[in-house]
């Protein structure tokens, strides 16, 4: 069985602080890896922000074979140079002829850019691998989480254009760890409370989470750019639009994207999405009904047998999965797995989840569906 400190990133990571960005400009480390000539054409739309960061930390850590790399952001953005594996790339703006011979392009830029250029990406023979919800519930566009579903996107390779969807942070750390049990006694029923990092309202929110937490301790008044509350010292409901069922629309995401990547939907969701003071990892508590019955122990049993969940389980340490376990690291991780006393059966069980939410929750999630396409 694995444990959490068995875990390691297939590779080193680029020399930066965890959580901000490759430094720009010529004093970035130089670090070399393979590049192929008969690789494809890689372009990173919103390059500068966390997750675009991260795809180029993940696309070094995982060897990803590339022949070339085109960087994409705004405007605003164009111009700033970045050294990566040996040579030095400046941003360019994004516009209708970006994707001129590029074979494969990572988009995280926000849904709004992604509804206008991943289709034209596509038109032009590029293969998109989108991580807004632009086209997530789009019928038509897989959604997809390599471990769980990548047959939702058999047939399709890089060069041919189409569009893969990346899931939203909480759902990819949920069904991780749901999975492997909803294939070994069949989920009815599932309830998840997450505790949300700020990585997931990108690097802004982190920045100022930190600024607010030196504000606080030297009684300074507190900055709130990002968010209308304080965020340092407290929590609060998710920030997304609220909808009229009175759920936010984070919520509403794990209910319809399970629905979607499972093929299930007579499955029973419900969430509470709440922001954390948390750098970065997302933490999950979910109770989950089954059709038949599965013990604890055969419960760890599938959990230790799926790719990419590690397992912290100690109840004599009291030694569960915490974010800090997760940060920086490509597995999820599940603890605390117990039978749910409130029931008179076997049918019933409460588990414990961490995940990186910029990491396995975004940017790895999306390399690895774009591992598929080669």
């Amino acid at each position: 069985m694995r444990v959490a400190h068995s875990c390691a990133l297939r590779g080193a990571p680029l020399a930066c602080r965890p959580g901000q960005p490759l430094r720009a400009g010529r004093r970035s480390v130089q670090v070399f890896a393979k590049k192929v000539a008969d690789g494809p054409k890689v372009a990173i739309v919103g390059v500068t922000g966390a997750v675009g960061q991260e795809f180029l930390r993940v696309l070094h850590e995982r060897d990803f074979p590339y022949s070339d790399l085109v960087m994409l952001a705004s405007a605003r953005s164009a111009g700033r140079t970045y050294s990566f594996e040996g040579q030095e790339y400046t941003v360019q703006a994004l516009t209708e002829d970006s994707f001129a011979g590029v074979d494969l392009a990572l988009f995280s830029a926000g849904g709004g850019i992604s509804k206008k250029f991943a289709p034209i990406a596509s038109a032009a023979g590029c293969t998109v691998v989108d991580n807004s919800s632009a086209f997530r519930m789009t019928e038509g566009v897989p959604l997809v989480i390599p471990e769980v579903n990548p047959q939702a996107m058999e047939g399709m390779k890089y060069g041919k254009g189409g569009i893969v969807a990346n899931p939203n942070c909480s759902t990819i750390i949920a069904l991780m760890a749901v999975t492997p049990l909803h294939r070994a006694a069949k989920v009815k029923r599932m309830v998840v409370s997450t505790y949300q990092a700020a990585s997931g309202a990108g690097q802004a929110a982190m920045e100022e989470l930190e600024q607010q937490t030196r504000e606080a301790l030297d009684g300074k008044p507190i900055t709130t750019n990002i968010f209308p509350f304080q965020y340092a010292f407290n929590l609060f409901s998710h920030n997304s639009p609220m909808t009229d069922n009175g759920y936010n629309e984070e919520e509403m995401k794990l209910v319809k994207e399970t629905r979607k990547i499972w093929g299930q939907d007579d499955v029973s969701i419900t969430g509470t999405c709440i922001r954390v003071p948390v750098m970065r990892a997302h933490a999950e508590s979910i109770n989950l009904e089954f059709e038949n019955d599965i013990s604890e122990e055969e419960a760890l049993a599938a959990l230790a047998a799926f790719p990419g969940v590690s397992i912290i389980n100690d109840r004599a340490a009291n030694r569960f999965p915490t974010p800090l376990d997760a940060s920086n690291k490509d597995d999820v991780y599940v603890g605390r797995v117990r039978r749910d006393i409130s029931r008179p059966d076997s049918k019933g069980l409460d588990i414990f989840v961490c995940g990186d939410q910029i990491k396995k929750g975004a940017a790895l999630n999306a390399v690895q569906v774009a591992e598929l396409l080669l």
